[in-house]
């Protein structure tokens, strides 16, 4: 058993221990959705090389249309999953079919331009409930059998999704497409030259990349019963792009730990802020709540100076470099 395979045993196991060990199961749940999320989007920038800055308009679209078809429709909470998911890669191949005809800077503008658009069909259209978002969504049972309403019951559907979207995300890097999807992030005229139809594999790995994005999205639904307008916005596109560059782009577990970082960021920064405030009587550390952004961006500025691979690049460069060291010691062989 090599040492990543024991890694994912381990990690497994802790995930299943979650709620036995105290941990707020709606905390850990809310992780598991944008490490999906962040996997989903490094698919299409760490192994095609495709900066999409219009993600959101996914994990958005998603999310009101899964809730919207389980309180409106009355649809089970797997149907409407499947739902949400079904409309993200509809919504990914129209944007991906306008916004891969061209690349680089241009790419991200076309994509950020189209989020845009539907962030303000959001806004206007009456299904979603405008500002106020849609609230209230039943949780419903799933396949009948097992009741959501229970944060218990409803962390280890979000668990075994997770593991699903995860390893859908692994095997697909792991295969033939795969490879070719990182030969045209290393090299596209030379992808071009071998007979690849280039344009056809961005279009699969960007719908492939919404539709997990979109299961992220009609989850994170589930948990917090409601779509609201952050779910679409250009932030929300900007957050994932953070979790995927401090974790590790082009790595798998990156944006696991990236995700960790900056949502334990939005979630402890302001219960930090009013502890210090408690204890030293100083009323600024209570307006660090209201800062996060602020130091999320600082974590960010730092990362990009000091970890240009991002976490878990340098860490995989480093283990790169021993190995290198000891292969080349004298009696290493022995």
């Amino acid at each position: 058993m090599n040492r990543q395979t024991l890694g994912y045993i381990v990690f497994l196991g802790f995930l299943l221990a979650v709620p036995v060990i105290g941990v707020y199961p709606v905390f850990a749940m809310k992780i598991m959705c944008y490490a999906l999320f962040a996997c989903a989007f490094n698919l299409l920038l760490g192994f095609t090389g495709l900066l999409s800055f219009g993600h959101a308009a996914f994990l958005g679209t998603a999310a009101y249309a899964s809730g919207h078809a389980m309180k409106i429709w009355g649809f089970s909470p797997e149907l409407g999953i499947v739902f949400g998911v079904v409309m993200a890669g509809l919504l990914g191949l129209v944007m991906g079919a306008l916004a891969i005809r061209r690349s680089g800077i241009y790419f991200a503008m076309i994509t950020m331009a189209l989020a845009q658009m539907v962030f303000f069909f959001f806004l206007q259209a009456k299904f979603t409930g405008g500002e106020d978002g849609l609230q209230g969504v039943p949780r419903g049972t799933l396949f009948g059998l097992l009741d959501l309403k229970s944060d218990f019951n409803l962390y280890y559907v979000v668990l075994a999704i997770f593991i699903f979207g995860y390893f859908v995300i692994w095997r697909t890097v792991h295969s033939p497409f795969g490879q070719v999807l990182k030969a045209i992030r290393e090299n596209e005229p030379r992808a071009v030259s071998l007979g690849y139809d280039v344009e056809r594999f961005k279009l699969l790995a960007f719908v492939l990349s919404a539709m997990l994005a979109g299961l992220a999205g009609s989850t994170k639904m589930l948990i917090f019963v409601s779509a609201t307008l952050s779910d679409a916005t250009w932030q929300m596109s900007g957050l994932v792009i953070l979790m995927t560059l401090v974790g590790g782009m082009g790595t798998l577990v990156g944006p696991v730990l990236g995700a960790f970082i900056v949502v334990l960021l939005e979630n402890k920064v302001g219960d930090f802020g009013a502890s210090m405030a408690k204890m030293t009587g100083v009323d600024w550390f209570n307006r660090l709540g209201e800062s996060v952004t602020i130091v999320i961006g600082l974590i960010f500025v730092i990362c990009v100076l000091a970890f240009r691979r991002g976490l878990i690049g340098e860490l995989n460069a480093w283990m790169d470099r021993r190995k290198g060291i000891a292969s080349s010691t004298p009696g290493a062989a022995h």
